[in-house]
């Protein structure tokens, strides 16, 4: 009777906590996170972007495998399919813990149906392998490509004890410190709002020039330089309607563009990244 109790009290125990998590289901999201060992094969910690290119040879090969199968070209197909072999167990040299998540029974059936010229076979092979490479994209692409391949904005210094964080918050305060100065009527204080956050925009075009080496286009662009010239000019004799609009343009040009692009992902990457306490599981 005694297990009878213990038996009964231990269901009712995963019923409570299986409630609590449905209950608390909208508070939380669970998400896999790739192993620690797969940083080495991307920049910094590599000089080259390692894994990046190999999952870019196995897409290649397997559409290569599948159109030399379907037109039946047994040479080319040979080549490629070996290809495929030697990069999708790549996977498993690089990060052995991944050993058991590859279909090396798929794989070995892939070859069978080339070397027997089974064509038929081999695009059957390559979607069952298809599905074994999205059962793990599924899992880990996103997570992965948010957490190495977007740049660590927290480690860039604009100059010598200006973290980037200060001075884009620097930067946010002079837009909305002119704005409020239009607004109110003090010209004088918007103008020189103005002209620190021009000072402030050459300074972050510096950094930028860190990671945007090839790029044409500088930052404040010629776009970003001729808005600024009219809001200057709007600030003195133009409208309140008129600063708002020259202002309202330059924060899409100078702002809201990088943002949707940086700022976004950045963050998430830090919220990812975050190490959860025991405080904050008990609070979700």
């Amino acid at each position: 009777m005694r297990w009878a109790y213990f038996i009964v009290l231990q269901f009712i125990f995963v019923l409570v906590i299986a409630g609590l998590v449905y209950k608390h289901k909208n508070n939380a999201v669970i998400i896999k996170t790739p192993p620690t060992e797969l940083a080495q094969w991307y920049k910094p910690e590599n000089k080259r972007q390692v894994w990046l290119h190999n999952m870019f040879k196995l897409r290649r090969e397997m559409q290569a495998v599948q159109f030399y199968a379907e037109t039946k070209d047994q040479e080319h197909l040979s080549k490629w399919a070996l290809a495929l072999n030697e990069h999708y167990l790549k996977i498993g040299e690089m990060i052995p813990k991944w050993n058991k998540k590859l279909d090396a029974s798929t794989l070995s059936n892939l070859q069978t149906t080339v070397d027997n010229q089974d064509y038929t076979g081999v695009l059957a092979v390559v979607k069952t392998l298809q599905k074994n490479c999205d059962s793990c994209h599924s899992d880990y692409q996103a997570i992965t490509a948010l957490t190495y391949r977007t740049p660590d904005f927290s480690t860039i210094e604009i100059e010598p004890l200006v973290s980037f964080n200060s001075h884009m918050q620097a930067l946010g305060k002079q837009v909305n410190q002119i704005k409020i100065a239009s607004e109110d009527g003090m010209s004088e204080l918007a103008i020189s709002s103005l002209t620190d956050l021009k000072q402030g925009m050459q300074k972050l075009g510096q950094g930028c020039t860190d990671c945007h080496k090839k790029d044409q286009k500088p930052y404040p662009s010629e776009a970003m330089k001729k808005t600024l010239l009219s809001l200057e000019n709007s600030l003195k004799t133009g409208t309140l309607k008129e600063q708002g609009m020259e202002l309202g343009t330059l924060a899409v040009q100078a702002c809201a563009r990088c943002h949707g692009t940086h700022r976004l992902a950045f963050g998430t990457k830090v919220l990812l990244s975050k190490e959860p306490n025991l405080s904050e599981l008990l609070k979700h």
